[in-house]
């Protein structure tokens, strides 16, 4: 990603904040801290209130969830498929903690899977947190992951690797 998508990302969650009444400085940072590369753009709460900080995080990260994704959309529009950027939004430390969730949801699974030699299924879950989960259990050689059912109601399973 080059410094023209990361200004751009920094600029669009700025202006995406002051035009919801939130206006908040923005900062960037290159980072693989969740398991893959992406530009987080982390959002200065020191201007916030609490209430403000959690209705723009949502019940279960859903509204922090959903500019992420409004994010990723709109600045890769029109950008070659090799070239578009992934953004990570963050606020008050929230994808740092969810990420700890994650890792802890993926060793029980792993762990549950092993005992059992049955598949198991994650539910209610984002696709950006199915997409964490695949990377984190890809580490694991005796299992495999894959995605079941539709939007809302899709599923990650975990089952042992065959063969």
């Amino acid at each position: 990603m080059d410094s023209t998508q990361i200004q751009r990302g920094q600029q669009w969650l700025q202006e995406f904040l002051r035009l919801a009444g939130l206006p908040a400085a923005v900062t960037t940072e290159m980072s693989s801290a969740i398991g893959e590369s992406s530009c987080w753009l982390t959002i200065d709460d020191t201007q916030l209130t609490p209430e403000q900080i959690q209705g723009l995080t949502g019940a279960d990260g859903s509204v922090i969830d959903s500019v992420q994704y409004l994010a990723n959309t709109i600045l890769n529009i029109g950008v070659e498929s090799d070239q578009q950027g992934a953004f990570t939004i963050d606020l008050d430390g929230y994808r740092q903690r969810r990420y700890a969730e994650l890792q802890a949801i993926a060793d029980r699974a792993a762990e549950r899977v092993r005992e059992t030699g049955a598949e198991y299924e994650l539910q209610s879950l984002s696709a950006a947190e199915r997409r964490q989960l695949h990377t984190l259990l890809k580490e694991c050689p005796d299992l495999e992951t894959y995605s079941r059912g539709q939007e809302p109601d899709r599923r990650l399973v975990v089952k042992l690797r065959e063969g």
